[in-house]
């Protein structure tokens, strides 16, 4: 039976409504995997229909959560019941005259990410849509949540509110909130601060070098920025839980909490305490910014399949534009910092070829199968609705401000689209969100969206720059041209990647080749770039790979150096009016660059 014709609960006034509750233990967590009760009672419809998520909300993949469960099962108190099962996430039970039942299921939960589940002897983390089945009918029913910790010293951590006085219970609103609520389970830190009236939670699992109170004191920072520009803040408790992790690093959203992963030793260098900092601006203004300003595409889950939509360069790349921005706002790194991380996003951008191939709105429409499936020729192919987004982001923020002197920005769009469509989570279609926008720049933006959205021209940076005071300027690599990256994996140089059109693709070398040599002297991917200096453009050198185990040698005629770093720097002699936009922009004269 298909979810279209499912029974649906019609919940009458002379019914009883169906109760959901669910139990999470984990007796033995080193074996990672939690043990699910679910227990449903007045549940009067003869067939039960139970669906486990493909993907959850904020992170556009399918992830076939349900791969991971395992050892389900029904009972009714102690007798089995027979189920079956209709499709890769889909149980069905046949409960003709039984209105009370329990389902019993296990999931391996080994995979720490932000978007997985997480068990081993230090802790339990999972999230809502990867671990909890959705009963067809009783989507917007309340479902209650109890967790029994294997150890009596772990706390529970989560943004749903507790039960009453009952111990590690807590109660979603529905099944929307369920999916869209972490837990973190086990003796993790746990910190409490205020912000604007309203109480605030710092969870942090593992060790690393943190300053607690510097960050806690810079989160508060944060926001209180982003609180300002909205007009307040959208909920009554948030918790932050953070991972700390090796090299990882990555964030999700949730309605009243996000979910951070950091590297454990990332929080002394600036560059990467702010890089950290840009992270949690991210999550917390996706708090207005797609959990509940959201695509009409996004405005109803459904949690079976791809949710497609082309404005994620919205949800996204606008975020990612202010993940940079609040922090200067809040004072945590000055102007000039802020142009240098400019400096840095836009060489990832320009030195992406996949920006000439893919437009913006088609690399949000295909997030579900190439942002998280990268592959060796998605550098050549693709382009981050991320990273391009917040490029779009840039443009259209600057000409908004320089068409009326800093009196009007990109803000204003937000605090439009939060009125409009936030406060009341009406989804917006592309089409609103571009009239939105022409609305406050005062213009028609067709042209803009069908040649920088819509296509693939390049971005004139320094046009919108030029306004401020500032432009854009390029450094060129030491030695000429090749067109591949390297690295050195168990102890072999492997080429990465090899860009479309470079003298090493026109020659036959291919991403996975094993690099050998140059004119017969062993190399590695460390020195690849040294050695080449030995050489000009239009040289021809001999280059020694293994191609699938055979040894190949090929003729490469070298290049001219390309571009491989720009900057954001003050023009020679800005005009009054440039120097007044500047200042009106970053809220700085723009001598202080010099």
């Amino acid at each position: 039976m298909t979810e279209a014709t499912a029974p649906r609960l019609e919940i009458g006034v002379q019914e009883t409504v169906p109760t959901i509750h669910y139990q999470v233990a984990m007796p033995q967590p080193e074996t990672h995997l939690f043990e699910v009760t679910l227990q449903l009672v007045n549940y009067s419809s003869p067939l039960l229909d139970l669906k486990m998520p493909v993907w959850t909300p904020g992170s556009y993949l399918v992830r076939e959560y349900a791969k991971n469960l395992q050892d389900f099962a029904v009972f009714v108190g102690d007798k089995p019941l027979p189920w079956r099962k209709i499709s890769k996430n889909h149980w069905q039970v046949n409960k003709s005259g039984i209105s009370e039942l329990t389902v019993r299921y296990r999931v391996f939960a080994n995979e720490l990410t932000v978007r997985t589940n997480h068990l081993d002897n230090t802790h339990g983390y999972f999230n809502g849509a990867a671990l909890f089945f959705r009963l067809l009918g009783c989507e917007k029913l309340p479902t209650s949540v109890t967790i029994v910790p294997p150890r009596p010293e772990w706390r529970v951590t989560t943004a749903l509110p507790a039960v009453g006085e009952q111990t590690n219970s807590f109660l979603a609103a529905d099944f929307d909130t369920l999916a869209d609520s972490p837990f973190e389970i086990g003796s993790h830190q746990l910190h409490h601060f205020e912000v604007l009236g309203k109480p605030h939670e710092l969870a942090i699992w593992g060790q690393g070098n943190v300053q607690v109170q510097r960050m806690i004191a810079d989160i508060e920072k944060i926001i209180q920025v982003e609180a300002q520009m909205f007009g307040g803040l959208p909920y009554e408790r948030y918790v932050f839980l953070l991972h700390l992790f090796a090299q990882a690093y990555g964030g999700l959203e949730h309605k009243n909490s996000c979910s951070l992963i950091y590297q454990r030793f990332g929080f002394r260098s600036q560059d990467k305490y702010d890089r950290f900092l840009q992270l949690v601006a991210h999550e917390f203004f996706h708090l207005w910014n797609v959990k509940r300003i959201r695509p009409k595409a996004l405005e109803v889950f459904d949690y079976d399949r791809e949710n497609y939509t082309p404005s994620l360069w919205f949800c996204e790349g606008t975020t990612s534009y202010y993940d940079l921005l609040i922090p200067l706002r809040a004072g945590i790194y000055d102007a000039k910092a802020y142009l240098n991380n400019w400096g840095k996003e836009i060489t990832r951008f320009l030195t992406t070829p996949g920006r000439k191939v893919q437009p913006l709105s088609e690399s949000s429409f295909d997030a579900w199968i190439k942002l998280y499936r990268p592959d060796a020729n998605s550098g050549n192919s693709q382009i981050s609705y991320y990273l391009k987004g917040e490029m779009v982001s840039l443009l259209l923020d600057l000409l908004i401000r320089a068409r009326h002197g800093n009196q009007r920005s990109l803000d204003d769009v937000m605090r439009q689209m939060w009125q409009q469509f936030g406060q009341a989570e009406i989804g917006y279609t592309p089409e609103q969100l571009q009239e939105v926008i022409e609305s406050i720049a005062e213009v028609d933006l067709a042209d803009f969206f069908e040649r920088y959205i819509d296509g693939t021209e390049e971005l004139p940076f320094n046009q919108y720059l030029e306004p401020f005071g500032l432009r854009l300027a390029a450094e060129q690599e030491e030695e000429p041209y090749l067109g591949v990256k390297a690295k050195t994996e168990h102890g072999r140089e492997i080429i990465k990647f090899v860009e479309a059109g470079s003298p090493a693709q026109l020659a036959g070398i291919d991403a996975g080749d094993e690099l050998l040599a140059i004119a017969g002297i062993k190399v590695t991917a460390t020195q690849l770039s040294d050695r080449l200096q030995d050489y000009q453009p239009n040289d021809i050198i001999q280059v020694t790979v293994f191609h699938q185990d055979e040894l190949r040698t090929y003729a490469v005629t070298l290049a001219t150096p390309h571009p491989n770093k720009y900057q954001v720097i003050p023009i020679q002699n800005p005009d009054p009016i440039q120097k007044k936009n500047f200042a009106g922009w970053l809220g700085v004269p723009i001598v202080t660059l010099r």
